[in-house]
């Protein structure tokens, strides 16, 4: 596997677009690294098009999509309101894991998984489908937009006050659960406030309660004496504290470093040189989809200081294996799965989301993936045989006497694995023999890594 090798730390050459040449060529590997990141794997077409394509325009796909994407939106939206009249949510569990399977713009969910993890809205605690639905549109809608209208979206959000434990603040008593999560998990991190700012802002959060699913403002219960909030003095209200978050410097700092963990590498923390020019650049803008595109296009995104440096995510791990293999499958038992293998989809464990990286392996989780692998390619069973190794390795290469073993290493390590490390498919027939060979790759240590 060919990747750069300057070093990352020198933001001018870091941020500097790749363009590929005959020191650094663009190749499958890198290929597959793209599609990784930018979606949840891709299929062998994808791949192959990606090659003839080259980097740039491929992204340019995956930042703006041919297809009517919004289109497909409005149809699984319909599809979510028809489940979320329940106070349960494992139906909307399902239908956005069939919506990240089948979209045709996958780095809008896959940044909408995203922001699920920053603004982490816990269903059990909002018990409403519907609430939970509402909350996930908001995030898609600004999932690529503007970081401001969805922080704004978000503080008035009625999933996001019950997630937090905020349904009602009274002026006699500010509630400062809601004001603290969000300046220490959502946009200013530790460190960059105080508790006074904190007692200050659930003084301009008063009034709001959650009633009958709505967020309603209750005017005699609203604080309109002044407060002062990082060093501004105002009658603030809910809005107005978004608005001097958003002033912050730290605010665009977190974001970047967040999405850098995301798109980038979670095994270094960037220094601040590094990460400075994007976060002014945010700052200014307020453009998520501009900050998404300037890390995807990198030197830096493309180099060994980024290439296979992520976990997957349980997520990322499941849908890998059913988008390569060109099927769906039933997503309500896959939701399931991946809840045991600790995400829990609108179950984030904290507000802070889930910890990811190291914390997503363990002896229980990685034999919990190996079983996971097992169920999917199995012939019968929760997953209906749905997926079939040896038909998409006849439609895109012969599978040979390896059961068609150098193909799926292609496929979903792009050759990362030698063909020493994978077991031959074996004497069984042309059937069992792929799905040996497919179980085989995808149980490496490679397939773990994004």
């Amino acid at each position: 596997m060919t990747t750069l090798n300057q070093q990352p730390s020198d933001p001018a050459w870091a941020w500097a677009r790749y363009e590929p040449d005959a020191r650094r060529p663009w190749n499958l590997a890198l290929a597959g690294h793209l599609c990784r990141r930018a979606a949840f794997g891709a299929t062998w077409d994808q791949l192959q098009r990606a090659l003839r394509d080259g980097p740039q325009r491929t992204i340019d796909g995956l930042l703006r999509p041919e297809a009517d994407a919004a289109a497909f939106n409005r149809q699984f939206d319909g599809y979510e309101a028809q489940s979320s009249s329940s106070r349960d949510v494992s139906e909307l569990r399902a239908w956005w894991l069939q919506r990240m399977i089948r979209t045709p713009h996958p780095l809008l969910e896959k940044m909408t998984l995203f922001w699920h993890g920053h603004f982490a809205a816990n269903g059990a605690k909002i018990e409403s489908a519907l609430l939970m639905q509402q909350h996930l549109q908001l995030l898609r809608r600004h999932a690529l937009g503007s970081f401001r209208e969805m922080l704004l979206g978000i503080v008035h959000d009625p999933a996001m006050f019950l997630s937090l434990d905020a349904k009602a603040s009274r002026k006699a008593f500010p509630n400062e659960n809601f004001p603290r999560w969000l300046m220490e998990a959502f946009t200013l991190g530790a460190g960059n406030y105080a508790d006074g700012d904190v007692r200050e802002a659930a003084r301009a959060f008063t009034g709001w309660f959650v009633m009958q699913d709505e967020l309603r403002l209750i005017e005699r219960e609203h604080d309109t004496e002044t407060k002062r909030i990082l060093g501004r003095e105002g009658r603030f209200a809910a809005a107005d504290v978004a608005g001097i978050l958003l002033e912050q410097p730290a605010t665009a700092r977190m974001i970047v470093r967040k999405l850098y963990r995301w798109l980038i590498s979670e095994t270094a923390e960037p220094d601040a040189g590094l990460i400075a020019p994007l976060a002014e650049a945010f700052a200014k803008k307020d453009d998520v989809l501009a900050l998404v595109e300037t890390m995807l296009r990198s030197n830096l995104f493309f180099s060994a200081a980024a290439y296979r440096q992520r976990m997957k995510c349980p997520v990322e791990f499941a849908l890998g294996i059913v988008k390569g293999l060109e099927e769906t499958v039933p997503t309500a038992p896959l939701a399931d799965a991946m809840a045991r293998l600790g995400q829990n989809l609108l179950h984030p464990p904290t507000a802070k989301g889930w910890a990811g990286g190291r914390n997503w392996i363990n002896h229980a989780t990685l034999a919990g993936r190996h079983n996971l692998t097992a169920a999917l390619l199995k012939s019968d069973g929760a997953f209906g045989s749905k997926l079939n190794p040896a038909a998409v390795a006849g439609r895109h290469a012969r599978p040979g006497s390896d059961g068609g073993a150098r193909f799926f290493r292609d496929l979903f390590l792009q050759g990362d694995a030698e063909s020493g490390d994978i077991p031959a498919g074996g004497e069984w027939d042309v059937d069992t023999s792929a799905r040996r060979a497919a179980y085989a790759v995808l149980t490496l240590p490679e397939f773990q890594l994004a």
